[in-house]
C-alpha cells in the first residue's frame, strides 16, 4: 500500500498514526519532493471513482495564488490532471492506494470503512 503525504500536514500526521495505530504497512511517499505523475494521477483518479476536483488541495495556497477555483470549470480532466503533476502542494493529501481503493484526505468513517472490513 502506497501512503502519499506531505510531512508537515497535520491532517497527514492523524492519517499516519491511524495506519501506524492499526498496524497496517504501507510505503510512504513525501509528495513535495516525489510528486505524484501525470500517469498516476489518472490512474488513481480513475480506481478512486471520485470527482477530479476531490484531487486538488482547495485550501492550499498555491490554488488560491493560481485562482484555480476560476479556471478548473473550464479545463478538460487531462489539463487537470496534468497540471496536478506540476507540483505535489496542489494535490489532496494524504492520498492511501492500496489494492482496489484509493482514499483521498483524511476522513475517519471513510477510511474505516476500508480497514476495517
Amino acid at each position: 500500500m502506497l501512503f502519499v503525504c506531505y510531512p508537515k500536514c497535520s491532517t497527514c500526521a492523524k492519517a499516519r498514526d491511524y495506519l501506524d495505530a492499526k498496524n497496517i504497512e504501507y510505503t510512504f511517499r513525501d509528495i513535495k519532493t516525489e510528486n505524484p505523475t501525470k500517469r498516476e494521477l489518472k490512474e488513481w483518479y480513475e480506481k478512486s471513482g471520485l470527482d477530479i476536483k476531490r484531487f486538488f488541495n482547495t485550501s492550499g495556497m498555491l490554488y488560491k495564488e493560481m485562482a484555480l477555483k476560476d479556471k478548473l470549470p473550464q479545463m478538460s480532466t487531462d489539463e487537470k490532471l496534468r497540471l496536478l503533476s506540476t507540483d505535489g502542494m496542489l494535490v489532496k493529501r494524504p492520498i492511501v492506494v492500496g489494492e482496489g481503493f484509493v482514499l483521498v484526505g483524511f476522513k475517519q468513517k471513510e477510511w474505516d470503512a476500508v480497514f476495517e472490513k
